[in-house]
């Protein structure tokens, strides 16, 4: 059997690699911080220990019976942090750290330091490397504001609809409201950078005014 001490060492450090993966989330202002990264690894860790100890004391010949549930619980964890709006999924990255949190802990939990720290890295890299090098290259969709001030604004609505459309993205928010003598189309989308660039190149012309907002808020 573990000592008390061996099992300690595990547990701290099963929470310190989850605590590292969670600081990224609390700086990125995501879900799923250094809080519950760290109770995600170490709790997985310490299902990990207490079935292989378990087994042992009462000569189970399945030691990793309560580990294999681990799995199925984190599943319904991780399905907790994405939600549906309008436009789609949103928390599925935040859905698939907790389930790596997870196998991060059951390793440490199995004695497997090595692989532990070295998924942390690779989680690591992929939240801050990966994720400015969508954003460099434009890969990733934003959720943005668009704005069209015209005088027209029966033509403009009818005119960004079918756009839409056409782009095959889903609008949040649609309306049309007056402002003075002008009227405002607007309207929230997730999209990507090309597709900015082609609702922004379709639309602004001469008697429409056209800006576009970022919308804080979104959970990845």
């Amino acid at each position: 059997m573990l000592s008390f001490h061996e099992i300690l060492i595990r547990l701290l450090y099963a929470a310190f690699l989850g605590a590292c993966i969670g600081v990224e989330r609390d700086y990125h202002r995501r879900p799923a911080g250094v809080r519950t990264s760290m109770f995600v690894c170490m709790a997985t860790a310490l299902f990990t220990i207490v079935s292989v100890e378990v087994s042992r004391m009462y000569g189970d010949s399945s030691p990793t019976r309560i580990a294999s549930n681990i799995v199925q619980g984190v599943g319904f964890l991780g399905a907790g942090a994405i939600l549906k709006d309008s436009a789609g999924l949103v928390g599925m990255t935040t859905a698939a750290t907790i389930f790596v949190e997870a196998a991060i802990g059951m390793a440490v939990g199995g004695g497997m330091f090595a692989v532990a720290g070295a998924a942390t890295l690779i989680v690591l890299f992929g939240l801050l490397v990966m994720a400015k090098l969508a954003d460099r290259l434009n890969l990733r969709a934003h959720l943005l504001l668009f704005r069209f001030t015209t005088t027209h604004p029966e033509s403009v609505a009818g005119e960004v609809q079918r756009l839409l459309a056409t782009l095959k993205i889903a609008a949040q928010q649609f309306r049309v409201s007056m402002s003075g003598s002008t009227s405002v189309v607007e309207f929230q989308a997730d999209v990507s950078h090309a597709q900015q660039q082609q609702i922004v190149e379709q639309l602004n012309r001469e008697g429409i005014i056209t800006e576009v907002l970022s919308v804080e808020g979104r959970h990845e």
